[in-house]
């Protein structure tokens, strides 16, 4: 609330300043010595090692199904190649975003929201969406397969970012401020939860409404969004079988071990096994056909086998650190006077926040399972190139802050 009074306090100069200054320096960024002296150096320096370790690890974990399976070719590279390219193409998708200015990105995210919901009609539509085990999240593009949920989250921090910022003196009106973005997510949610994806539609409503409370969104009616979505969120799980048994099995995944807890009791072996320091790289038992999706959402419980608590200590302390920054770098550009960049920043860390949470909740078993990868590090194209664009845009508001102030000294 402190925020959206600030916001709303100084509403009349609420424009992104952009100058000669900001092009001029991203024109002289030809090395990467001169860009990490302009930009946030824990945030470059994390991403890469997550990136890094990310690498390491899917490789790590993918080799015997790989080994094993037609699909691949028995090729014990090809997870490794694939996700290398993936990172590649998502590097270079984040530094084209950073050239993009900040009020650029305002005024395209309306229209990058609308592309998001075509993709994500698209995407249900016989002969464009690809099905994979009961789920239909792919439009196939040759050799890769583009998932729209995971481009959604950073149109939807982009878009309620843009929509806070115009609506700020509504905020606190259930009709004008509200209840539009209430039924464009309600829209949003409905067709991801068609495909079906819930992991993607939970990450997506706490973006788009986390943005809105720290824009300074009515208290009351925040407190009675998270009741209706709690309430709603319990309804779709009661309303479908599938769900009611992830949620019977996290209670009690030892009870039926073969079964509705088989993913989440090897997890926990995963982590049992790993102790302090792990059992070595690459010497993960779990990874050998007993632990399902070892290279995708169960990375972590790899990382806690064969690097142990420390391993995954060091996982958990870059994404902290990373999640500060965003954070900070928010903070800062809302006491600039920048108040889409701030919000876009915050909304950015709540993003890897909530879903790294999410995951590691689940590889940990203090969540039910839930189809949602560890951002940065899991095997992915889309989710890779969507948190790499997320970032870049990240470090553009970072550096963007940076010429302000250096401009106002």
């Amino acid at each position: 609330m402190r925020l959206g009074a600030a916001l709303l306090s100084l509403l009349p100069s609420r424009r992104e300043p952009q100058g000669v200054e900001c092009r001029r320096a991203v024109s002289r960024m030809m090395r990467p010595a001169d860009f990490i002296q302009e930009v946030d150096p824990l945030v470059v320096w994390a991403s890469i090692a997550l990136l890094a370790i990310g690498l390491v690890m899917v490789y790590s974990s993918s080799i015997a199904i790989a080994e094993a399976s037609r699909f691949t070719g028995y090729q014990a590279h090809y997870f490794l190649l694939r996700h290398s390219i993936f990172v590649a193409i998502g590097v270079s998708a984040g530094l084209l975003a950073f050239r993009m200015s900040m009020r650029q990105w305002q005024q395209y995210a309306p229209w990058l929201f609308v592309l998001g919901v075509a993709l994500l009609i698209a995407v249900l539509m016989p002969g464009i969406g690809r099905e994979v085990n009961g789920a239909q999240r792919w439009i196939p593009l040759g050799p890769v397969n583009l998932q729209p949920s995971e481009l959604m989250k950073v149109f939807v921090v982009l878009y309620a970012a843009d929509y806070t910022v115009r609506k700020l003196p509504d905020l606190g009106s259930f009709r004008r401020g509200f209840l539009p973005m209430a039924g464009i997510i309600l829209l949003v949610g409905f067709l991801l939860l068609r495909e079906p994806d819930f992991g993607a539609l939970v990450v997506i409503v706490a973006i788009a409404f986390g943005v809105m409370f720290l824009g300074g969104i009515n208290v009351r009616l925040f407190a009675l969004l998270a009741a209706v979505a709690v309430a709603g969120f319990v309804l779709l799980i009661w309303l479908s079988p599938y769900r009611r048994d992830r949620i019977f099995g996290f209670m009690d995944p030892w009870q039926d071990a073969f079964g509705k807890g088989y993913q989440l009791s090897h997890s926990l072996i995963a982590f049992g096994r790993g102790e302090w320091f792990g059992v070595g790289l690459g010497a993960s038992v779990e990874k050998l056909f007993y632990l399902p999706e070892a290279h995708t959402d169960f990375l972590l419980a790899v990382i806690a086998e064969e690097l142990g608590f420390a391993g995954v200590l060091v996982v958990v302390t870059l994404f902290a650190i990373l999640i500060h920054r965003a954070f900070a770098i928010g903070r800062d550009a809302i006491n600039l006077e920048r108040y889409y960049s701030g919000l876009v920043a915050m909304g950015i860390g709540m993003w890897i926040g909530v879903q790294s949470f999410i995951n590691m909740g689940v590889n940990m078993g203090l969540l039910p399972t839930k189809g949602l990868t560890l951002p940065l590090m899991s095997f992915g194209g889309s989710a890779i190139v969507a948190n790499c664009l997320a970032l870049g845009i990240l470090l553009r508001v970072d550096f963007e802050n940076r010429q302000v102030m250096r401009g106002r000294s």
